[in-house]
């Protein structure tokens, strides 16, 4: 089986990348606009492309894969830019447009839980979806015209709609890495919010497991949340950070101000990834 990677060399997929290194019968190729870079694995073939300017043989030059694993998105971690649905929504869609064109049968696409906006408690797939902000918006934008493609075309569509992750490569300004500087540094408290949001988090490698199964799952899952399912408060998430790495840091809480564009409690349900994962 060939798998292809879009946003190799992002957060998630250089992750990705490693997980499906693992695989049995498994050839990859790692999609990105960088050149290949430490995060590259062993064996893999890399090609370069640029989702708002791709090539008309796309898919050709991926070699025809059996599945993709689209993770490329760009304008992160500005979710309010009205960028991400006054531009990149069509780009993207013109992207896997022509690639299912051109043959692809198979497609992992990452959502977010931003798409249920800002309804509180347990989140299960079978929700309204009612995003509060511009990059939610444009995500579930795009998966609507992605179901409706599917339709037409015969797609096996599986929407992963990714929660919180926490991991080596996340970007500097992301809680975990805060974090790590601020420990790296000596610092003698970690500035953050009061703690109390409650959300639900994943090691990014446990992410990335998740993604590899789902891609090697034949037909289309529909939307899958893959997520915990346990609700963590932040405060917590960073005591349990301080006492595995025997840190000494205090906690500053309530130095941040809580994000204005999420509720302060949610969690997803991941009793159908469970399911799947079981069943794989």
């Amino acid at each position: 089986m060939r798998v292809a990677v879009t946003g190799a060399s992002g957060f998630i997929g250089r992750h990705v990348l490693r997980a499906l290194a693992g695989c049995r019968d498994v050839e990859v190729v790692a999609v990105s606009r960088q050149a290949p870079g430490p995060w590259m694995q062993p064996g893999v073939r890399h090609v370069s492309i640029d989702l708002a300017a791709a090539p008309s043989d796309a898919f050709e030059m991926l070699g025809n894969p059996d599945v993709l694993i689209h993770l490329a998105w760009s304008g992160l971690p500005n979710y309010q830019s009205r960028h991400h649905f006054e531009t990149h929504l069509s780009e993207q869609y013109r992207f896997l447009e022509k690639l299912v064109a051109s043959g692809l049968q198979r497609l992992v696409c990452a959502g977010t839980c931003f798409e249920y906006g800002m309804q509180s408690g347990e989140l299960v797939e079978s929700l309204p979806t009612d995003p509060g902000n511009a990059y939610g918006f444009a995500k579930d934008a795009l998966r609507r015209e992605l179901e409706f493609l599917a339709v037409d075309t015969g797609l096996q569509l599986t929407w992963a709609r990714l929660f919180y992750m926490y991991g080596e490569g996340q970007a500097e300004g992301a809680l975990y890495s805060q974090f790590l500087a601020a420990r790296a540094r000596g610092d003698a408290e970690f500035r953050m919010s009061g703690g109390e949001q409650l959300r639900d988090y994943l090691p990014v490698e446990e992410v990335a497991r998740h993604l590899s199964a789902l891609a090697c799952i034949t037909s289309g899952c529909s939307i899958v949340n893959v997520c915990s399912g346990r609700p963590t408060s932040v405060r917590s998430l960073v005591e349990g950070w301080l006492e595995a790495q025997g840190a000494s840091m205090k906690l500053a809480l309530g130095y941040f101000p809580y994000p204005k564009y999420e509720p302060m409690a949610f969690w997803g349900s991941n009793a159908k990834l469970q399911k799947l994962m079981e069943s794989n």
